[in-house]
């Protein structure tokens, strides 16, 4: 015999199935992207439940944008948490920051920073980039403690430089944005 599913958890399985959905679509797409009508296609779902989990397209959005930025920050962590303590030099440890600040691949650095620019035209996905931003910092004060580095430079200071070279990367053609943040991380701890 079996049971049933209580509603609760089914619909909160529908609210999960949607906000991956929206996150995905706000990877491949960008925010605009993300309607109703899309996210209910791709989660499969009716698009009454769209407007049933949410109550407007920017609360959507911004589910996404958490959902999306979650992933950002466990990958990061990951990276991280793969680093052995130890005392490295200027050149590994800006390898190792920028291997975890940035995705790997072009396309994924482009995505990401392609989400980061669009969060200005929409305040609500703003909102929830900033409050992700202090659980990356943290990331980055976890590795900066693992090469060695820590009081030596900020995570703020090292966020902003690997943004910095990711999108004159990008934008200039420079190469593998990880790369031009490895020279930039390493010349900045080289000064230390």
């Amino acid at each position: 015999m079996s049971r049933q599913e209580p509603r609760q958890e089914r619909g909160q399985r529908r609210r999960d199935a949607l906000v991956a959905a929206a996150a995905d679509l706000l990877e491949d797409a960008g925010v605009d992207a993300v309607s109703h009508r899309a996210v209910a296609h791709r989660a499969g779902v009716p698009l009454g439940s769209t407007t049933y989990y949410f109550t407007s397209l920017d609360d959507l959005r911004a589910a996404a944008a958490g959902a999306l930025a979650q992933r950002w920050v466990r990958r990061a962590a990951r990276s991280a948490a793969s680093v052995p303590e130890g005392s490295y030099d200027e050149r590994e440890a800006a390898r190792r920051l920028a291997r975890a600040v940035l995705p790997a691949g072009r396309a994924a650095v482009l995505a990401q920073y392609e989400q980061l620019l669009a969060a200005a035209r929409h305040p609500a996905v703003a909102a929830v980039l900033r409050g992700m931003r202090p659980a990356f910092l943290e990331v980055i004060d976890d590795l900066l403690a693992r090469t060695g580095w820590s009081g030596r430079v900020g995570a703020d200071v090292v966020l902003a430089l690997v943004d910095g070279a990711a999108v004159s990367a990008l934008s200039e053609g420079r190469g593998d944005a990880r790369d031009v943040a490895t020279d930039l991380l390493a010349q900045l701890l080289g000064e230390r």
